[in-house]
């Protein structure tokens, strides 16, 4: 019978340690973690990438109507002067009716993109703007490996840790 590794943590923490180097692994591409560490973080990240290879395409784009305050040529949004029902003025912003076209999943797509979203932390960039990891995933990464049957990332054995003496790894993407 097939069971996880322990990793000497409980569960909820093993299970955050986990969810969180994935997150490292997707996003900056590597992670220097412990061989059995990776070994468990390569289950989790090759079956979010297959997942995100077999949904790639399944969505289609709709025209949907967006109202926006209308913008001036410096940026700025444009107002124009009303009178209110008892008399007093104030500044309205201009909106403008336009469409645009946008991508709606399908639903085993969006069943697929809450499941990595249960796997996957939030993450900032060094700006601070959020990063959508699980457009990475379908946008970035699916498309690299389309081809592929499995072997996603590759586990490095780089030594021993000079502390404890614990099997270092790199688990990179391929």
């Amino acid at each position: 019978m097939a069971t996880n590794r322990k990793l000497g943590k409980t569960t909820d923490i093993r299970l955050a340690m986990l969810k969180t180097q994935v997150t490292d692994l997707i996003f900056h591409g590597q992670i220097e973690t412990t061989a059995a560490r990776a070994k468990e973080v390569q289950s989790i990240a090759e079956k979010l990438i297959a997942l995100a290879i077999r949904e790639k395409d399944n969505f289609e784009t709709v025209d949907c109507k967006v109202v926006k305050a209308k913008v001036d040529s410096n940026g700025n949004k444009v107002t124009e002067l009303t009178k209110s029902k008892n008399g007093n003025e104030f500044l309205k912003v201009v909106k403008e009716e336009t469409t645009e076209k946008r991508q709606k999943d399908m639903p085993s797509r969006l069943n697929a993109r809450r499941l990595m979203m249960k796997s996957l932390n939030k993450v900032k960039d060094a700006e601070g703007n959020a990063v959508d990891l699980t457009a990475k995933l379908f946008n970035e990464i699916a498309p690299k490996y389309e081809g592929r049957q499995g072997g996603y990332t590759r586990i490095i054995k780089v030594g021993q840790r000079r502390g404890d003496a614990a099997e270092v790894a790199i688990l990179k993407l391929v």
